[in-house]
């Protein structure tokens, strides 16, 4: 039974790509390392021995020849140019979504914006109807108070005054039972009285002063007090209407500012596009400077080997 061993692998030099002109070269002596191939052999009788094939032989490996750089033809510039171009248009495309997507975004938070100043100024003109009209119902509720206060107060005058002209009745009809009975003493009798009945009446329309006076008084201070709660009432219909006029101030300033906004990008992308149209336009022009070039070098070679094989022609024959 037979059992290889130690099989050496051969190495050769790195092959270098040509650059510029292709040029045919003579190929390279191939340096090979010196190794055995051994074999190693088992007897019946159980003795191990090597031996020796033969020396390793070094062939060169077939090299490929070089071959020209390959010049790029009109039909696969005008392909690349294509596919240049449809890049371009998916990239306007995209920056046209992504465009559109942010003016809608921009128009879905103005539109929120717009609800909820709406429900700001119709929460605010609910609050402000409530609050005039709790003010109305405890203007109403004070003047009532009021009225049944001075109700209360001329009742009680009246009472006084009915009192006064019972108290007087009474009086008259004392002087007249001391008239009938003290005939004497009528005329002093007469004169005390009336000093008194004078006295009363003074009495009485001082009384009557003091009311008249006091329910003037009443009067003058629930109008005060009225014409304070109507200018409270304007004072607070200014104010709620300087907060909506600075809301909407400010409602029209975030909506300019997202205008300008808008604007900025548009121009910055306008700009983006125009820079690299004009880029795309050298980049194809450089690319047809070069196939022009290319056409005119070809066009030099195969006249000089025209030349060539027409100043070669009476030679060979």
């Amino acid at each position: 039974m037979i059992s290889h061993s130690n099989i050496a692998h051969r190495r050769s030099a790195p092959v270098k790509k040509p650059v510029g002109k292709p040029r045919t070269k003579q190929p390279k002596k191939v340096k090979f390392i010196t190794t055995e191939i051994r074999c190693q052999e088992m007897s019946k009788g159980g003795l191990a021995y090597e031996v020796i094939l033969a020396e390793p032989v070094g062939l060169p490996a077939p090299r490929r020849a070089d071959s020209p750089e390959k010049t790029p033809s009109v039909e696969e510039i005008q392909e690349k140019l294509k596919a240049a171009e449809e890049r371009r248009r998916s990239l306007e495309a995209s920056r046209m979504a992504a465009i559109a997507q942010k003016m809608q975004k921009i128009e879905e938070a103005s539109r929120i914006r717009s609800e909820q100043t709406n429900n700001f100024i119709v929460a605010t003109k609910e609050a402000l109807d409530a609050k005039m009209d709790s003010h109305e119902e405890k203007r109403e509720a004070y003047i009532n108070e009021l009225r049944a206060r001075l109700k209360d107060h001329l009742e009680g005058v009246e009472k006084t005054r009915l009192t006064l002209e019972q108290q007087t009745s009474e009086v008259y009809k004392a002087i007249e039972d001391k008239m009938n009975t003290a005939a004497d003493k009528r005329d002093e009798n007469i004169k005390k009285m009336l000093e008194r009945l004078r006295e009363h009446e003074e009495q009485v329309r001082k009384v009557r002063a003091g009311n008249q006076e006091k329910f003037l008084q009443l009067e003058s201070s629930i109008q005060d007090k009225l014409q304070q709660a109507a200018d409270r009432r304007l004072q607070l219909e200014a104010e709620q209407r300087e907060k909506l006029r600075n809301h909407n101030n400010k409602l029209l300033e975030v909506r300019s500012t997202l205008s300008a906004k808008v604007e900025e990008i548009t121009t910055s992308i306008e700009t983006k596009l125009t820079a690299a149209e004009q880029k795309r336009e050298k980049e194809i022009q450089k690319k047809l400077d070069f196939v022009k070039k290319e056409e005119r070098r070809a066009e030099m070679v195969r006249q000089n080997k025209s030349a060539r094989a027409e100043s070669e022609a009476p030679t060979s024959g």
